[in-house]
């Protein structure tokens, strides 16, 4: 089932993808709270992510790179701003530098997960909120909203598995 919708809203410098999976809301939610799972779907299927540290906690950071097939290694960062488990979860995401530092040159996107009960299967509502126009049209074009979509397709097997 995965990927439901994509909806892009310049006005509120926001994209929203919403996605169901034939699962229960805390087999999803485990998709989030655990690394090893978080490594075998977080990023497109050619850039599969590690995490080198993962506090999930308010206030926690996590720090991971994706290697592509060509062996580049981008890197990005999490700061956990909330958790309301197993149905809510807010955090602030960027671009960082191979040190793990963020990258100043890149914007910093706001994303608020969550994971409810759908009838008989689990809703996942993903919103990213940029800081502007400019910064919105640019991580777009970089194919953020085709990366995310492949992203969430790896889900529904893990899902399966556990």
């Amino acid at each position: 089932m995965t990927v439901t919708n994509v909806h892009k809203d310049a006005k509120a410098l926001a994209m929203t993808i919403t996605a169901e999976f034939d699962a229960p809301v805390d087999k999803v939610w485990q998709m989030w709270e655990n690394p090893r799972q978080l490594e075998q779907w977080w990023g497109p299927p050619t850039y599969p992510a590690t995490f080198v540290d993962f506090d999930f906690t308010p206030g926690g950071t996590a720090s991971y790179f994706m290697t592509g097939p060509e062996g580049d290694q981008p890197h990005g960062w999490w700061r956990i701003t909330s958790i309301e488990a197993p149905h809510r979860l807010e955090y602030e995401d960027g671009f960082a530098n191979e040190d793990g530092t963020p990258n100043s040159n890149m914007p910093t996107m706001n994303i608020a997960v969550e994971i409810v009960e759908s009838g008989a299967t689990t809703r996942m509502t993903v919103r990213t909120t940029f800081p502007s126009l400019d910064a919105m049209e640019q991580l777009v074009s970089m194919g953020m909203d085709e990366g995310m979509t492949a992203a969430f397709g790896q889900i529904d097997a893990l899902l399966a598995a556990i």
